[in-house]
């Protein structure tokens, strides 16, 4: 980065920093804790992160952080057992998120929101983590991708399966990444009902499920570039 386009970058932070959030929260006691967010701004907001602070007994302030990335709700929104506060906050909505607590002189402090187009308001270390992992989790997702089209264009059936099954199992070597597993451990059921049931119905939904990680693998390139910090 050249010393004019740092110095137009750090003016833009510095203005997103020093501006209002465009989000607002507050906590809402009771036998669930929540905290209501509220989008008060004209983006939709695809990411957070707030920290609920409260006056410790002891002295002090007692703060706890949650954050969330929704970008992939796109394409996940609907599915079974898919959590609804965890979506899109598009401008005017409201969203309910379950903390931990809401203790009496609580208080919600936004640190960060990423909006839909790239942009972002907030802490710059925060909004940096959240695109950060973005583009971890977008050459993941390529990696899982690119292992379905190596094997579904040339094979079907079981015998496509088997050689998925072997090609997720033969790559798990050290950490293992969520959409490796989750593909994995799809993979794995998928041939457990083809051999015990029809190999054809099951093909069908290997490729369904490979198309629908190569959609999260498109919003995760899509979403994973800031506009705001490089």
């Amino acid at each position: 980065m050249t010393a004019i386009s740092f110095r137009i970058a750090f003016a833009i932070t510095a203005a997103l920093v020093a501006s209002d959030p465009p989000l607002a929260g507050r906590l809402v006691s009771g036998a669930k804790p929540t905290v209501e967010l509220r989008n008060t701004g004209s983006r939709t907001i695809t990411a957070w992160s707030f920290a609920v602070s409260s006056p410790n007994p002891k002295g002090g302030i007692h703060r706890e952080t949650h954050s969330a990335d929704v970008y992939l709700s796109e394409v996940t929104r609907g599915l079974p057992r898919a959590p609804n506060h965890l979506d899109w906050l598009r401008p005017g909505e409201s969203r309910t998120i379950p903390v931990d607590a809401a203790p009496p002189g609580g208080s919600v402090e936004i640190l960060a929101v990423v909006f839909d187009d790239g942009t972002a308001w907030g802490d710059p270390k925060t909004v940096k983590s959240v695109f950060d992992q973005r583009a971890i989790e977008r050459d993941e997702l390529g990696k899982v991708v690119a292992t379905f089209d190596a094997v579904l264009p040339a094979q079907k059936g079981v015998a496509a399966l088997e050689e998925l099954q072997r090609r997720f199992a033969a790559s798990t070597a050290g950490q293992e990444s969520p959409p490796h597993r989750s593909a994995r451990e799809a993979v794995d059921a998928y041939l457990q009902k083809a051999k015990a049931h029809d190999p054809e119905d099951t093909d069908h939904a290997v490729r369904t499920y490979a198309d629908f990680v190569r959609k999260q693998h498109e919003l995760a390139v899509k979403h994973a570039q800031s506009k705001n910090y490089d």
